[in-house]
């Protein structure tokens, strides 16, 4: 699902402040420091201009050692103030990569907490954007932006005083011009923030389209939709431009307004001193000083519009990683937890009693939807008992995965509900309902690193006699042996360099080492050949043995020997039996598998 784009202000902009100084609150040492090295920065910069006074009043008076005193003097302020502002920066680098650290850390792990249905909602570019992007931002206002607008505020808040202390008559006039500032300031930066929200949703609107297109370059070529995926591609692309452009247009303007009001301020207030020391009214040192403040007014000021664009796009990108990071949590109230006895692994109630994990799954009167206006499944009621294998079959969007779905809880029920063992599965802790379960997915997913990491994906402590007796079972150890560096050959770009098959035989090989009680095999077989799958059904006859499996296949040919078939159609169980029962039914089965028959 795309994210839409807003032309609103930044719906929380307080609460975004206030958790990113939370962030930066952790590191209080290191930005108090900054902060200290900053100010004495600051504070030489404004000293070193003053010492312009006592100098040129020290030339015209004629005083040689009062003029290398205070050269001698002027050139000590501005060394500290050039060390000061090495050690800012230097600390600043420190405090901003820990800050991000922070960030990111928090930003993965609360991913990893999130529901399935927040993933199957977006798309994988747009949740990359958060950690790219977004955090870029962050990265950018941190270096660039943190110490600048302290440096600014403290000379902005000293040159007024210094310009007060030197000439509070022409400072009136200063002033005028310095609120002339901040009014244009103030009014640009309003009308940014909008466009900066836009231009970070219409980024990772993008980049998630970027990514999908990518990812499925094959499909289009096979297609031919280059041109159409391009049209698609400039109007993201011209959506971005616009946000982006609306952004840096009025945040453009903000230096080149500056600018030209201290222009004419210096002028003014030039005309006016040059009439005021000629008439005695000021020193010429005072004077000299007063018009170099009276120039370096506006370089704060300039340094805090340009910050400016870096903060607005921080907190339009900080807004979006801590919305991701407030989406609410997988919800898991059970308490019922797996745990290993002599005799076998057994389900703890919270009142102590133990009951044994045999892998009895039943489905009462179970009503869902994903949207819960359109439901898929409805008032379904099965039963699996131990060891049984349950195939089901009927055509796409029947609701076959979604069974699935809601056995593991990647989704809750509506209505009705999913036992395992007698125990509604809402009871059990989310962990431990998974680890009782193995799962092939249509889908397969390899993750960089070796055939064997991938292989103990399922159970991160099996030891490489088990991760080679569940290759064998899944009938992959053959071809893994013939690979250069057998177990140890490295799985690239999600399994570029295997077939289809290879890698369905390294997840059937992984669910297989988990060895769990309860298999789930969602189109296990559906992209193996004809020949391998007679390969590999002695192994997997070997791998459910004993196991509750639940089959969804087209291939029919994979489920004539499970104990009972589910028929489903329109999200019921139209019929249900065995292979052959089915078949002399002649109905929905018998016209699928005859079907499937003729076209095989």
């Amino acid at each position: 699902m795309a994210r839409q784009l807003s032309a609103k202000k930044p719906k929380h902009l307080a609460y975004t402040l206030r958790t990113l100084l939370s962030y930066l609150g952790r590191h209080k040492l290191l930005l108090l420091a900054v902060a200290v090295l900053v100010t004495v920065s600051a504070v030489a910069n404004l000293l070193g201009t003053y010492m312009i006074r006592p100098v040129v009043n020290g030339l015209a008076t004629g005083g040689v050692e009062a003029l290398v005193k205070g050269v001698a003097l002027t050139a000590a302020i501005y060394a500290a103030g050039a060390l000061a502002a090495l050690g800012y920066t230097q600390t600043m680098v420190r405090a901003a990569q820990k800050v991000l650290y922070d960030i990111r850390r928090d930003l993965f792990a609360h991913l990893q907490t999130l529901p399935l249905r927040f993933f199957d909602t977006r798309r994988h570019g747009d949740v990359m954007s958060y950690f790219t992007n977004d955090v870029d931002t962050i990265s950018d206002a941190l270096n660039n932006s943190f110490a600048m607008v302290i440096q600014s505020f403290i000379q902005v808040a000293g040159t007024l005083t210094m310009l007060f202390i030197l000439n509070w008559r022409l400072t009136l006039v200063v002033a005028v011009c310095y609120v002339v500032m901040f009014w244009y300031i103030r009014f640009s930066g309003r009308r940014s923030k909008a466009y900066y929200r836009r231009q970070q949703a219409a980024l990772g609107d993008l980049d998630g389209y970027i990514e999908e297109m990518t990812a499925g370059q094959k499909v289009v070529k096979v297609f031919s939709h280059e041109g159409e995926n391009l049209r698609r591609f400039r109007e993201k692309n011209e959506a971005l431009r616009k946000a982006g452009t609306g952004a840096q247009g009025y945040a453009a303007t903000m230096i080149p307004a500056v600018v030209s009001i201290s222009y004419i301020n210096y002028a003014i207030v030039a005309a006016i001193g040059g009439w005021m020391a000629m008439a005695g009214m000021t020193d010429v040192g005072s004077l000299a000083s007063y018009l170099v403040f009276v120039r370096q007014a506006a370089l704060p000021i300039n340094q805090f519009t340009q910050q400016s664009n870096f903060l607005l796009a921080a907190l339009a990108g900080a807004e979006r990683v801590f919305e991701a990071m407030d989406q609410p949590p997988e919800v898991d109230q059970g308490l019922v937890k797996l745990e290993k006895e002599e005799n076998g692994w057994v389900w703890r109630r919270p009142d102590g009693v133990a009951v044994p994990l045999r892998g009895d799954v039943r489905f009462e009167g179970v009503t869902f939807g994903y949207d819960e206006n359109r439901p898929i499944l409805k008032d379904v009621s099965l039963f699996a008992k131990p060891g049984q294998k349950i195939a089901f079959v009927g055509s796409t969007g029947a609701g076959k995965t979604t069974i699935t779905n809601l056995i593991n809880r990647f989704y809750d029920v509506q209505e009705g509900r999913v036992t395992y063992d007698g125990i509604d599965v809402r009871d059990i802790k989310k962990d431990d309902l998974r680890r009782s379960l193995g799962m092939v997915l249509q889908d397969t997913h390899l993750f960089t690193g070796t055939i064997a990491d991938n292989i103990r994906f399922g159970k991160l402590d099996a030891t490489q006699e088990e991760v080679e007796k569940a290759a064998k079972i899944a009938n992959a150890h053959s071809f893994i042996s013939r690979l250069p560096q057998g177990y140890d050959t490295l799985v690239t770009a999600d399994g570029a360099n295997l077939s289809q098959g290879q890698r369905q035989l390294l997840a059937i090989a992984r669910a297989a080492v988990a060895d769990p009680p309860v298999l789930i095999l969602d189109e296990a077989t559906s992209s193996i050949d004809t020949r391998t799958e007679a390969l590999i059904e002695k192994g997997m006859d070997q791998l459910m043995e004993g196991r509750t499996v639940f089959v969804i296949a087209h291939r029919l040919s994979t489920v004539r020997n499970a104990n009972a078939i589910m028929v489903l159609e329109q999200g019921q169980i139209v019929e249900r039996g065995s292979h052959e029962d089915l078949l002399a039914q002649r109905g929905e089965y018998y016209q699928l598998y005859h079907g499937m028959f003729e076209l095989s």
